[in-house]
């Protein structure tokens, strides 16, 4: 259920495999579904003013059959329920013949567990920082909520719900989640974090073209990206590498404000760091933020992950919006 599977599958879906995307927005509405009574219990835990550990909430990740993996992780990451809504739509959309009454009761159970926790302090993009409301995991939230309302399957009560949620994340944002003329990496705070792209495309919570979208932009240009992009500057994770998926990323804005040639820029960048094979890692070792932090790390976990298939995703998705390659990708 995490945002990395739900923009993979949306991946899948603009690049032609409607079948393979179909297939998987029916296995999150299965998981759901099965965990409806659930979702009814911490809402009503919620509302009698109970204390949840962190623990206890939906999780992010499943098994291909529907079962919480069992190890210890970072489960409480709001940003996939909204990017999974958000991305559904836009299957829907492409795909006029599949019936949105077979996820009825997914969308209904998200938005109601959305509705009622998007306040709550969760982990951020990168599994961090479980202690503050992020701007980027509010961006999911608010394309989700408002892509949900559009698909005619909400009764009336919990869609004009969703409608006030939206409204309330976006000027939660703009009120609190500013610095400075940008946005901040969360609430209250200052720091500079890459995936505040995705708060202007793909999710709309600011419009790309906006000047406080294009302030971000311009932090992120002269703090974390040449040709790769870093996460954000304290970042020790592998020696805090730049991110193909993040260069894919911030390709994509360039390419939604009509800056091509910087968006071509940046798929050259990752092209260039593809493996012989053509896969594409997490992260590049070529400007290390805390290179000292590296072997650490490939000691506890092995050498960096690759291919991995958010990379190839954010990959294909800005080389179909420059018009390189054209659905069906085979």
């Amino acid at each position: 259920m995490t945002a990395l599977r739900n923009q993979v599958a949306a991946l899948a879906r603009r690049a032609g495999h409607g079948a393979s995307a179909e297939a998987f927005f029916r296995w999150c509405t299965a998981v759901l579904v099965a965990r409806s009574t659930n979702i009814d219990s911490l809402i009503r835990r919620h509302r009698a003013g109970e204390t949840i550990a962190v623990d206890e909430f939906l999780h992010a990740r499943y098994t291909t059959d529907g079962q919480e993996v069992a190890a210890t992780w970072w489960n409480f990451q709001l940003d996939g329920y909204g990017t999974w809504l958000w991305a559904l739509a836009a299957h829907l959309r492409r795909t006029p013949r599949s019936r949105v009454d077979a996820y009825r009761d997914g969308v209904a159970l998200s938005v109601r567990y959305l509705i009622e926790f998007w306040k709550q302090p969760s982990y951020d993009w990168w599994e961090e920082n479980v202690g503050h409301r992020h701007t980027s995991t509010l961006a999911p939230l608010y394309a989700g909520l408002l892509a949900a309302t559009a698909l005619d399957v909400l009764p009336d009560d919990l869609c004009q719900q969703a409608l006030g949620v939206a409204r309330h994340i976006r000027e939660t944002v703009l009120s609190a989640g500013r610095r400075d003329g940008r946005l901040a990496k969360w609430l209250g705070g200052d720091a500079v974090d890459a995936s505040l792209i995705a708060c202007g495309i793909p999710f709309g919570l600011v419009d790309p073209a906006d000047p406080v979208m294009t302030g971000t932009i311009q932090a992120i240009e002269s703090t974390l990206a040449h040709g790769g992009v870093h996460r954000y500057l304290q970042d020790t994770y592998y020696g805090g590498g730049e991110w193909p998926l993040l260069a894919a990323l911030l390709g994509w804005h360039y390419a939604t404000v009509g800056r091509l040639d910087e968006a071509h820029a940046q798929l050259a960048w990752i092209v260039q760091h593809a493996s012989g094979e053509g896969d594409l890692s997490e992260q590049v070792a070529d400007h290390l933020l805390a290179p000292s932090a590296l072997p650490n790390w490939v000691e506890r976990w092995g050498p960096v992950a690759s291919p991995l298939l958010w990379s190839h995703a954010m990959f294909l998705t800005l080389a179909l919006e420059l018009g390189i390659v054209t659905a069906p990708i085979r």
